[in-house]
């Protein structure tokens, strides 16, 4: 079925994005980054708009799809924020498990708001399976240990909170708008809101300080992130939600083979046995469910 194709393109793309952004803060604000990476997927998603002609549908979207759309947007601004600031203060490969522990909430507001009820209990248990593999791969215990200080988690926290929501609210807001079109829309509402942030909290005077290479890397980023978005929503358009997210999260074995190869950041045992069981609960979920 090319909506699990999609979904399984998504989940490459996004564990790109984490890479891609990781060496696009180093020494810039992650507001500033997150604002300027949004221009990139903005542009991206409306290209492949009007490639796929659905402009002209615009003026049909109901009221409903469009506040949704916007709930989604504004949800997923809020996700970036705290996801690009946990990066910009945590490793790749601690911060993005605990991201994806967004698909636990997921799957189960899933269940109880659009009644996808069916094998109940492997959804469930795969479900149990992610949430064992993410908390081995946070290892909080051993970051204590290491002197590091442990605000990146918060963060990362309510990137994973703010991403379930998102990924309801744009099944929503998408059901009667084409996959393209509702994702520029909600792009649209992210750069409007992360361009807010940066203006209210004074920092748009980083701009003018931001090194070319970090820059390119944003750039490739929010490119990366445009790519994902496009698989990830014609998916969960044409698919079932409580699969395809799952699927989407399996990110996380791309973001870490790139972490090794850019960061060097290697796996402790723990978390090596907890990617395991993420990816076995991942599978799970999209195989039996």
């Amino acid at each position: 079925m090319l909506w699990i194709a999609m979904a399984v393109l998504s989940a490459f793309f996004a564990g790109l994005t984490s890479i891609l952004a990781k060496c696009g803060i180093k020494s810039t604000d992650s507001d500033v980054a997150t604002a300027l990476r949004t221009i990139v997927v903005l542009v991206f998603s409306w290209v492949m708009v009007w490639i796929v002609g659905s402009a002209g549908t615009i003026m049909e979207i109901g009221a409903r799809s469009l506040i949704f759309l916007i709930l989604s947007g504004l949800a997923t601004g809020a996700s970036w924020i705290c996801y690009f600031k946990a990066l910009s203060m945590g490793d790749v490969n601690k911060v993005a498990p605990i991201d994806k522990s967004s698909t636990v909430l997921t799957v189960l507001l899933a269940i109880i708001c659009f009644g996808e009820t069916e094998h109940l209990t492997v959804k469930l248990i795969g479900t149990a399976t992610l949430g064992i593999g993410i908390l081995m791969m946070v290892e909080k215990k051993q970051a204590i240990r290491q002197g590091k200080s442990s605000a990146w988690l918060l963060y990362a926290i309510g990137a994973a909170v703010f991403a379930a929501l998102t990924s309801i609210l744009a099944k929503v807001g998408i059901e009667d708008v084409e996959s393209n079109l509702g994702t520029a829309i909600r792009t649209a509402v992210v750069l409007i809101m992360a361009w807010i942030i940066v203006w209210i909290r004074g920092k748009q005077k980083r701009l003018r300080t931001i090194v070319p290479r970090e820059l390119m890397f944003i750039g490739l980023s929010g490119l990366a992130t445009g790519a994902s978005w496009l698989c990830y929503y014609y998916a969960i358009q044409k698919g079932i939600v409580s699969v395809v997210v799952p699927i989407d999260k399996l990110s996380i074995v791309f973001t870490v083979i790139f972490s090794y190869i850019a960061f060097r950041e290697k796996l402790s045992r723990t978390s090596f046995w907890g990617l395991v069981l993420l990816i076995v609960g991942t599978l799970v979920m999209a195989i039996f469910a």
